[in-house]
């Protein structure tokens, strides 16, 4: 039996920011192949120089990359739907909080996802319904 499942595309994108999202969409694919290990080295790479990305800044690119992406709009695609909202942000100096965990509660799924300010970003749950296992953070640059 299967559960059926509503996509929620959002509305209202902005064609400059829906076509900068397509242009984060195919690297945030490719990234999806890497193994663990190489992905958080890749993406401590490209946060460098970035600052936080505050969470109005955050939701809104992941607005963008669900309203483009059918895939990443839907429950399975949460990999893609993360790096490429992470890479959305970049594109515009910030940085979120990328993650990769597993839910609290049974049964168990694991799931990807990004944080502003030490919040899930557009995931409608609490803020500890899912345990890290991976954080890839925005660097914090020391004091002058």
């Amino acid at each position: 039996m299967t559960t059926p499942s509503a996509l929620e595309r959002p509305a209202g994108v902005p064609l400059g920011r829906r076509l900068a999202a397509r242009l984060v969409l195919l690297p945030a694919l490719v990234l999806c192949l890497l193994p663990p290990r190489r992905l958080r080295a890749v993406l401590g790479l490209v946060r460098r120089g970035a600052a936080p990305a505050t969470a109005a800044q955050a939701e809104d690119a992941r607005d963008a990359i669900c309203a483009v992406s059918l895939r990443c709009a839907g429950p399975q695609g949460c990999l893609p739907r993360s790096l490429g909202a992470a890479l959305l942000c970049r594109l515009s100096g910030t940085w979120p909080t990328w993650c990769t965990g597993v839910r609290v509660v049974p049964p168990f799924t694991a799931h990807a996802w990004i944080e502003a300010g030490g919040r899930p970003v557009g995931e409608g749950v609490p803020d500890d319904y899912f345990t890290r296992l991976m954080t890839v953070a925005p660097v914090s640059r020391p004091a002058r």
